[in-house]
């Protein structure tokens, strides 16, 4: 696969070296050590997920201000439909509860990706 300028590969690429601090806060705080393989901005189905884990079919999403629009939402809907095609869970946060509540977070994600890997 082509990293080409304007494609959905290039630009998880770009947005894996450019995270919003809510999403560096989880990767570098919980996911990256987590003892679960996460990937960071994976590609599925045409659509970038945050994070991805394989093994538990899950994608966490955390969600800003772009998310709270009625665009925002329709397209959020219509995404998670399409990933659920591939029996991927899709559970999501706000970017208030990474900054606000992150330990709670951290334990809602473990229960949820143990859970789906059993």
């Amino acid at each position: 696969m082509k990293h080409r300028e304007g494609g959905v590969f290039y630009k998880a690429r770009e947005l894996r070296k450019n995270m919003t601090p809510q999403e560096r806060k989880l990767w570098y705080c919980y996911l990256k050590d987590s003892g679960i393989h996460w990937n960071r901005q994976k590609v599925i189905g045409g659509y970038i997920a945050d994070f991805y884990c394989h093994s538990a079919k899950l994608i966490i999403e955390l969600d800003g201000l772009h998310h709270y629009s009625i665009d925002g939402q329709e397209y959020d809907t219509l995404r998670t439909k399409i990933i659920n095609t591939y029996e991927i869970k899709v559970f999501r946060f706000l970017n208030y509860e990474i900054d606000n509540d992150f330990k709670n977070v951290c334990m809602k994600i473990a229960d949820v990706a143990c859970e789906r890997m059993a």
